[in-house]
């Protein structure tokens, strides 16, 4: 038996850019009366089992909070059915149904009648309702004088205490400490395990994962994707960071450097005059120009995937020539903390400029960092080591990725079981 069936609903809303709220306003002023339809669920259909708990996920706009108010009746389709088989309870708004003024004891009686319970059943219950929200001492002080964290506990435990076979919930896990957070959802499995029918929108994906056995992508006002929970987490991670990566600002073809006295003192006469903790220092015999991050099409981006090829340029020109010159790069942390570092002597690569400017690459095939913003440092030194031109955080670029790994590094790997 479905708990929840809806059958190829339609909602849109009239867009008002600047509505008179007077008569005399909406009199002098009609333009303003002037208004657009903006669709934003085109048709959905989907079902929910009893005892099944499904995840809405979805891009802000796309239609998540829109359905869930259809289900609780606030507001009424255009068009298609829904039926709903049994008592719903909702969390969608922070401590809607509260009365600013009535304590916490009186806003659990208001609550509950607003879910359907008879005063007799919300004695019955408000010892529970009481412990679980974990505010004893402060139940007989206005719920004005909450924290927004109060306002959830309370909200919560009067929602999970009557009786529902369908809860509704709608980004309220999102405030309250993360011990409470671990309740809330420990008491949702043990509804979950007695046969309450739960649809959960959020945007921590992690957590449909976790807890929803099925999960419904919406984009637009369409289903994109319906299945198991990890399969549809899956594919919006994807498609995320497809479309991060697509809509990438494009970086200008030549980046200069910015000029000297911008981002460092004048060049030292010698290395003991150096401001090594500088972002930009050197003796300057040689000197970065601007330095350039292609992808595998040979477009100068800051954002790349996990695994993908990248190339690095160093264009330099030369004030002072020497024998040789030592090309290095590195990729750190925002925070500072170095992640690889490597250098054309440590690869046992002499390179002796002899023209005024050039350019040196580095390729690296598969680019092994997980999703997350770094920075790029880039340097010249000669080959003892005294720096030319040292630039820290040249510029900082973002990697996606579909590796749900922690950490930074992407490292290739096989499960397997030995008996």
């Amino acid at each position: 038996m479905n708990a929840i069936e809806v059958k190829d609903i339609t909602k849109s809303f009239r867009i008002y850019p600047d509505k008179g709220s007077q008569l005399k306003e909406k009199l002098l002023f009609r333009k303003r009366n002037r208004h657009e339809v903006r669709q934003v669920l085109k048709g959905i259909s989907f079902t929910v089992e009893k005892g099944c708990s499904l995840g809405l996920i979805g891009h802000n706009g796309c239609g998540k909070s829109t359905t869930l108010k259809l289900l609780t009746k606030i507001i009424y389709p255009d068009s298609g059915e829904i039926k709903i088989n049994g008592r719903v309870s909702s969390l969608l708004e922070l401590g809607a149904g509260f009365h600013p003024d009535m304590t916490g004891r009186e806003n659990i009686y208001t609550n509950a009648s607003i879910f359907g319970l008879t005063k007799k059943e919300t004695d019955a219950r408000i010892r529970d309702i009481i412990d679980f929200s974990e505010l004893g001492e402060f139940i007989d002080d206005p719920v004005r004088t909450y924290s927004s964290g109060m306002y959830m506990r309370l909200a919560f435990a009067v929602a999970i205490n009557v009786d529902a076979d369908i809860l509704l919930i709608d980004e309220i896990l999102a405030v309250g400490d993360a011990n409470f957070q671990t309740k809330c959802f420990d008491r949702l499995r043990e509804l979950k395990a007695e046969g309450t029918s739960m649809i959960l929108v959020t945007h921590d994906l992690s957590s449909v994962e976790k807890f929803c056995d099925r999960a419904i992508w919406l984009n637009d006002g369409v289903i994109c994707r319906e299945g198991k929970a990890a399969e549809v987490v899956d594919a919006y991670y994807s498609f995320m960071n497809r479309r991060k990566a697509e809509n990438s600002a494009p970086v200008p073809a030549v980046e200069e450097a910015p000029p000297a006295e911008e981002t460092s003192p004048a060049p030292a006469d010698d290395a003991d005059e150096m401001d090594y903790s500088a972002n930009r220092f050197g003796m300057r015999y040689i000197e970065i120009t601007s330095v350039c991050m292609r992808d595998a099409s040979g477009k100068d981006t800051r954002i790349f995937t996990t695994g993908d090829s990248l190339s690095i340029e160093i264009n330099y020109k030369v004030n002072r020539p020497l024998d040789e010159y030592v090309f290095g790069f590195g990729f750190y942390t925002i925070e500072g903390a170095c992640l690889y570092g490597n250098n054309t002597q440590l690869d046992r690569l002499k390179i002796s400029p002899g023209t005024d400017t050039g350019t040196v690459a580095v390729d690296i095939p598969h680019l092994p960092l997980l999703a997350g913003k770094y920075a790029l440092n880039a340097a010249i030194v000669d080959k003892d080591g005294t720096p030319m031109d040292f630039y820290r955080k040249y510029c900082s670029f973002e990697v996606v990725s579909d590796d749900r790994s922690e950490g930074y590094i992407s490292i290739d790997h096989k499960w397997r079981t030995i008996r």
